[in-house]
């Protein structure tokens, strides 16, 4: 287990979603979360995957989301658990090279529990953004951390990952990356 480090990470932001956001017992602090997130990784240029848990019915990934991720974000729609079992999710994975995957989303105890799960599986290095995951119920969220930890995920926070994948107060995007937590 090492640090995450900027240039072997991707981020994955599973079903951040209308309907899915309005549920969850912590929306605030996940939205708050989830737009720090975005934006960080359009600040530290990390390639970016958001999956859609069947959007006809639960609707598209949020505002606080779409509007602060890179250009080059892939949205993949998805009705398997597991992103993994979305191929072309899979097939972004491996095109990028990355072998860390800082992972965020609702439900914590559903579909990131899944697609953890199957990362850790695939031989990938998981970052579960614990603070900016959410599920309906606050026990199932924290049975899901639970799990996950124990599947070998790294449990992080949100400042946490940010100032591992920074490394250093050096870092020629420390101060934008600084004014996103104050």
């Amino acid at each position: 287990m090492e640090l995450a480090d900027e240039n072997k990470s991707l981020l994955m932001i599973i079903d951040v979603q209308e309907k899915l956001v309005n549920a969850v017992f912590n929306k605030e602090i996940l939205l708050k979360k989830a737009e720090v997130l975005s934006k960080a990784s359009e600040i530290l240029d990390l390639p970016v995957i958001v999956t859609e848990q069947y959007p006809k019915g639960l609707g598209e990934t949020v505002e606080f989301v779409k509007n602060f991720v890179p250009k080059s974000t892939v949205f993949c729609e998805k009705t398997d658990f597991s992103a993994l079992n979305n191929g072309e999710i899979l097939s972004f994975i491996e095109r990028t090279g990355k072998k860390q995957i800082v992972i965020f989303g609702i439900e914590t105890h559903i579909c990131v529990n899944h697609t953890v799960y199957d990362l850790i599986k695939n031989g990938y290095e998981v970052f579960l953004v614990k603070d900016a995951c959410g599920s309906r119920d606050e026990s199932e969220h924290n049975a899901g951390i639970e799990l996950m930890n124990k599947y070998g995920a790294n449990i992080v926070t949100t400042e946490t990952i940010l100032f591992e994948l920074l490394r250093t107060s050096k870092h020629d995007k420390f101060k934008e990356i600084q004014k996103l937590i104050k």
